[in-house]
């Protein structure tokens, strides 16, 4: 018998929403972030990056421990307008502010509408 695919998670339901009528391009080890603002956490699937047309998507190492009530702090190895794979992520519960975990970033994968 036939294996079945476990059923999709929330996230990532919502990170295929986000996505909708759009194409995934050339992998890139950094991105410009000039507002950080944009930057969104789905749920145990991915971080999230808005730039005008394009959303960028970063799987990350352990996506898992991603958790949309964390918020993010970001110490960063480069240019502070980019955020790049070897940037030290880190996350913290947005109600006690306590550390709870590492994200290890992978390349990020633009989306953009196709023109078709």
């Amino acid at each position: 018998a036939e294996e079945e695919a476990p059923p999709p998670t929330k996230g990532e339901l919502k990170l295929a929403k986000m996505l909708e009528g759009r194409v995934a391009g050339e992998p890139a080890r950094c991105i410009n972030t000039f507002r950080s603002g944009n930057l969104t956490i789905v749920d145990g699937t991915a971080l999230v990056y808005r730039d005008g047309k394009t959303v960028w998507v970063n799987r990350t190492r352990n996506p898992d421990s991603l958790d949309d009530d964390d918020y993010l702090v970001i110490r960063k190895y480069g240019s502070s307008s980019q955020l790049c794979r070897l940037d030290n992520v880190t996350t913290h519960d947005r109600s006690g502010n306590f550390f709870t975990g590492v994200v290890f970033l992978e390349d990020f994968v633009p989306y953009r509408k196709s023109d078709g």
